[in-house]
């Protein structure tokens, strides 16, 4: 089996490691100033017990890809990526190979079985950090996170299972689930308040909880209006257990959420749109009303745009807006 990883940050770049230094056929497809600085570095992963670099063959677009139709493409850009990579990739992969989705959000998987026929859905949980090209931190040890993986849209069938038992032995965990949208669902939930984080710079005071409370308020609004499957919280509470404790490395804490580290690095872009704005999607189209998702999504995107910093806008703020 190989593995194509599609995006080498810190999703793409901690399971192209983990596979590589397995012994696993692993190529990575990232944007060319990116691709020039790991043929230099390699990936590196930093951990509170211990550094591990590994150097996958690298290229900068799947025309350069000799393919046989059996791979296993691990789609890791952020969702607002989702698109440019899938053209890129239908006019020279296959139709036989297994399209992963490891992205936050829940509208990559519906995009990707657009132009694939074999798509699985991918629970990441990773609180990892992408530094700078090629160098990833991740804030848990010994394991590394989560992995789980499940048929689009539901289902486990032998391809399935094979993924999951590819990371047997790597410090990630895969369960291979039928139910794997109800996961990613509820970790969509979770995202909300990614936003909050970004805009804000923050979640602990008593204003950014509120936002968080009211996002998340509307987000299983909608979700039951769209009779979305959402697991319990119980349940995923128990998966991780007391296996994957988040603490700092050599001192440092991990600098907020994905969202809050796309705004600090200034990439103009966030993947708000598939976080806040799907919930305002579901609002919109089944009648809920979902004010604080969409201001928190226009106001992040506004933040990204005008390449302003995380906390630029208090949550104070938000709230007299919202009235």
């Amino acid at each position: 089996m190989r593995f194509v990883i599609y995006g080498a940050g810190s999703v793409g770049g901690s399971i192209a490691v983990r596979l590589a230094t397995r012994g696993a056929d692993v190529v990575v497809i990232a944007r060319s100033a990116r691709a020039a600085v790991l043929r230099d570095r390699g990936i590196t992963l930093v951990k509170d017990d211990g550094t591990t670099t590994a150097r996958p063959r690298l290229v900068e677009h799947p025309r350069e890809i000799s393919w046989t139709g059996d791979e296993v493409v691990i789609l890791a850009v952020m969702s607002q990526d989702t698109p440019a990579a899938l053209d890129a990739l239908a006019p020279w992969a296959p139709p036989s190979i297994e399209l992963v989705c490891a992205q936050n959000g829940i509208a990559n998987e519906r995009m990707a079985l657009r132009r694939f026929p074999h798509v699985t859905a991918m629970y990441v949980w990773i609180p990892a950090e992408n530094v700078e090209p090629g160098l990833i931190r991740i804030y848990t040890a010994p394991r590394d996170g989560v992995l789980d993986v499940g048929r689009y849209p539901r289902g486990v069938d032998a391809r399935v299972e094979a993924i999951a038992a590819a990371f047997a032995g790597t410090p990630f965990e895969a369960e291979a689930r039928p139910d794997i949208m109800a996961w990613k669902n509820l970790k969509l939930l979770w995202n909300l308040h990614n936003a909050v984080d970004a805009v804000c710079g923050e979640i602990a005071s008593d204003g950014a909880r509120e936002l968080i409370r009211r996002s998340y308020a509307e987000g299983e609004a909608t979700f039951a209006a769209a009779g979305l499957e959402i697991l319990s919280l119980e349940v995923e509470t128990a998966r991780r257990g007391d296996r994957l404790p988040i603490g700092p490395i050599g001192g440092m804490i991990r600098p907020g959420g994905s969202t809050r580290q796309s705004l600090a690095r200034g990439t103009g872009a966030l993947e708000v749109d598939y976080l806040n704005g799907e919930v305002v999607l579901l609002g919109r189209l089944h009648g809920v009303p979902t004010p604080v998702n969409a201001l928190l999504q226009q106001t992040a995107n506004e933040l990204a745009r005008d390449r302003r910093p995380p906390g630029a806008v208090t949550a104070g703020d938000l709230l007299r807006r919202l009235g």
